[in-house]
């Protein structure tokens, strides 16, 4: 009954110490990015010229979690593309259309209309067409990169 006892003192001392120390995230560590203050500059080159981008956590060059946005005019396309780490895109605004496998087949890309979500494994190979204007969410841990399947494609190459 003793070691009962000192067991349960021992839990309720540990249980209140848990509660009575401070968060793991500060305000310190809290970021805002009000839409208004949404800085938008050319997209990296990387990527098929055409589209904007806008950093809102993190550094994609860099390790660590980070969020960004791609702003895509109507009709534009990234070919059949890998990432070295998962992505989550969100649609934010616009018609998008996503595709996965090695040849960009518009007929065989799913449509997603804004608030839609898609989630890449790593090596994934997969392609994208912008149907309007459209926005997207990207998250990811970096650092970011981008492989295409055909190395033609890749606009580092066109210069």
């Amino acid at each position: 009954m003793k070691a009962a006892l000192q067991t349960l003192a021992i839990g309720l001392v540990a249980a209140t110490s848990v509660a009575l120390a401070p968060p793991a995230h500060t305000m310190e560590e809290t970021k805002i990015v009000p839409v208004e203050e949404i800085k938008w500059g050319p997209a990296p080159p990387s990527i098929p010229p055409g589209a904007q981008v806008a950093v809102l956590y993190g550094d994609p060059g860099k390790e660590g979690l980070f969020a960004l946005r791609l702003k895509l005019p109507k009709g534009y396309h990234i070919p059949p593309h890998t990432h070295p780490k998962p992505e989550v895109v969100t649609v934010v605004s616009g018609a998008f259309r996503f595709g996965m496998g090695e040849a960009a087949d518009r007929a065989k890309a799913q449509p997603l209309a804004a608030g839609s979500l898609f989630a890449c494994s790593p090596g994934m190979p997969h392609f994208v067409f912008a149907d309007e204007d459209t926005v997207i969410q990207l998250n990811s841990n970096g650092p970011w990169g981008i492989t295409y399947v055909n190395p033609k494609d890749d606009p580092r190459q066109k210069k």
